[in-house]
């Protein structure tokens, strides 16, 4: 490797901007800021909503009625 051409790696403070919640890691910024981190987000929390728009679900909820009964 070459000496001096690399940034220096820092332990970085994360903080989440929903929820405030602060954690660590490894990166050559010494602080870091996130929209969503797995503490908030509703994959990892499991609390997924649908955003329906228009009616497309209750659509197709039924299609998926209809083809059941066939």
């Amino acid at each position: 490797m070459k000496p001096d051409i690399h940034p220096a790696y820092h332990q970085a403070s994360v903080t989440c901007a929903s929820c405030h919640t602060t954690f660590t890691v490894g990166s050559t910024s010494p602080s870091l800021r996130v929209d969503v981190c797995s503490n908030c987000h509703p994959f990892y929390t499991g609390k997924h909503t649908i955003v329906d728009t228009a009616g497309q679900v209750e659509r197709f909820q039924k299609r998926l009625e209809r083809a059941a009964r066939l």
